[in-house]
């Protein structure tokens, strides 16, 4: 028994594990089974072991909700548009310069909130003819200068795979940069043993980008796992969701970004929550969102800050929402400060 909950050593996959670890309701356990059916579960032991209450930030992130059965009409099965713009199984293209390589779609846990949970489940890595075709088309594409290998999560591959991927693409002259997005260092930071740094490290460049949404997952194994990673001269970035209940107050962002910066993870991105299937219940306005970045503003050094974005529904891309500081004053501006001031700012004449 640990912190009042089972200590099993085992990933939660069904709706019973969930009600043994006293995180549902028994009651609850037919209509959570619905849930299962729906949207794959997993929790591994190092999320379970960081819940200090049911319905925490860590659990609620995790844990089956009968919620997710109700889904509202502006939800969609492909929130940010990944079919729309796919160039070859596996391969999304749909900036210029970048492409997102789904190298598996298994993840060691798997987000109540996702935005490809209609997707992710326990298939395994891309089939090969399907990679060879996606790095065939980068290859073939010279404008294309940065890979993002995602999922899933591409560190649940073994070593040897991500070895395999990282020479197939540094081979490719015009790819500078690979970006690997992920959540193991924090959920299964056992996973990120030497063998898995060192099948990352070395040309292209390599960027960690880490999705962790409260600092409550930062266990000590976590920041051992950061730690291993930052050693190794990888430089780690973060993406968090704005999710209500969870992280939506600024003391709560606060503490998260302090605590990434003091792991020398530098806050990427802030995600408005996508517009996945039965994800409403954790979803605030883009209002309230806005005012905790101002809010923060004034509270947090720069580099603390991630940029608050929105993914445009159906493929369109991701632009930044955070406040706005600057009306428009006939040949100046209105600019307000980080407390609330307004001060008055002319261009130069020109």
């Amino acid at each position: 028994m640990k912190d009042g909950f089972l200590d099993t050593g085992r990933a939660l996959t069904t709706a019973a594990d969930f009600v043994a670890e006293g995180l549902a309701e028994a009651a609850e356990a037919v209509a959570l089974d619905a849930v299962a059916a729906e949207f794959k579960l997993r929790m591994t032991p190092a999320m379970r072991g960081a819940v200090r209450a049911a319905g925490d930030p860590v659990a609620a992130q995790f844990v089956p909700d009968v919620q997710e059965l109700q889904v509202r009409p502006e939800e969609m099965a492909d929130p940010i548009g990944d079919e729309a713009h796919k160039a070859a199984p596996g391969l999304t293209h749909r900036y210029p310069d970048r492409v997102i390589l789904h190298t598996t779609h298994s993840c060691e846990v798997y987000c109540r909130f996702c935005f490809r949970r209609e997707v992710v489940g326990e298939d395994g890595p891309l089939p090969a003819a399907d990679l060879d075709a996606a790095l065939d088309y980068i290859a073939a594409t010279p404008a294309i200068w940065e890979v993002i290998l995602t999922g899933g999560d591409p560190m649940t591959l073994s070593p040897r795979r991500l070895r395999a991927i990282m020479d197939r693409l540094s081979a490719i002259p015009h790819v500078d940069v690979v970006r690997l997005h992920t959540r193991v260092p924090v959920v299964a930071p056992e996973k990120v043993t030497e063998a898995l740094v060192a099948a990352i490290t070395g040309r292209p460049a390599t960027y960690v980008v880490v999705h962790t949404n409260h600092a409550q997952e930062l266990t000590d194994g976590a920041r051992a796992a950061l730690a291993r990673i930052a050693g190794a001269g990888i430089p780690l970035l973060s993406q968090s969701v704005l999710l209500r209940g969870i992280n939506d107050s600024v003391a709560a962002l606060e503490d998260l970004f302090r605590s990434l910066i003091r792991n020398r993870v530098t806050p990427y991105y802030l995600h408005h929550c996508d517009l996945a299937k039965g994800t409403s219940h954790f979803r605030t306005t883009i209002a309230e969102g806005q005012a905790l970045m101002a809010a923060l503003r004034g509270r947090l050094s720069g580099i603390c800050l991630p940029t608050y974005v929105l993914d445009i529904p159906g493929g369109h891309g991701k632009v930044p929402i955070g406040p706005g500081y600057l009306v428009p004053d006939g040949s100046g501006w209105q600019v307000t400060d980080w407390q609330g001031r307004v001060h008055r700012y002319d261009d130069p004449a020109r």
